[in-house]
C-alpha cells in the first residue's frame, strides 16, 4: 500500500505561482512512476504531468509545457509540481497518483494504483 498526501494548494492571482507537494508513505516510493492530475467541477479529470521512477523521463500536457515542472526527491518520498504563470483555467482540484508498473510512457491513467485526496488550486483573474 502507498498513501499519498498532497499539499501546497491555495488561492493565487493570475500570473502567480504555486508549488504542490505529494508526500508518499508505505511501499518503496522510488519504484513508482508518479503523476499529477486535475479535475475542475463538471469536467473530466485531466492528466497534467508525470515523472518516471528515476526522474529521467517526464511528461506534460501540451497546454502546460513551459509553465509546469514536475520533479521528485526519492530521499524525501516526495513529488512536486511547480506551477508558474497560472491562469484561471488552471483552477481545479489537483491529485497525485502512483503507478508501480507504468505500462508505457507516459503511463496511462489505468496504470495508476494509488491516489491522493487532492488539493484545491484556485486562480483568480
Amino acid at each position: 500500500q502507498v498513501q499519498l498526501v498532497e499539499s501546497g494548494g491555495g488561492l493565487v492571482q493570475a500570473g502567480g505561482s504555486l508549488r504542490l507537494s505529494c508526500a508518499a508513505s508505505g511501499r518503496a516510493f522510488s519504484g513508482y512512476a508518479m503523476g499529477w492530475f486535475r479535475q475542475a467541477p463538471g469536467k473530466e479529470r485531466e492528466y497534467v504531468a508525470a515523472i518516471s521512477w528515476s526522474g529521467g523521463s517526464t511528461y506534460y500536457r501540451d497546454s502546460e509545457k513551459g509553465r509546469f515542472t514536475i520533479s521528485r526527491d526519492n530521499a524525501k518520498n516526495t513529488v512536486y509540481l511547480q506551477m508558474n504563470s497560472l491562469k484561471p483555467k488552471d483552477t481545479a482540484v489537483y491529485f497525485c497518483a502512483a503507478a508501480l508498473s507504468a505500462r508505457g510512457w507516459p503511463a496511462p491513467i489505468s496504470s495508476y494504483d494509488y491516489w491522493g485526496q487532492g488539493t484545491q488550486v484556485t486562480v483568480s483573474s
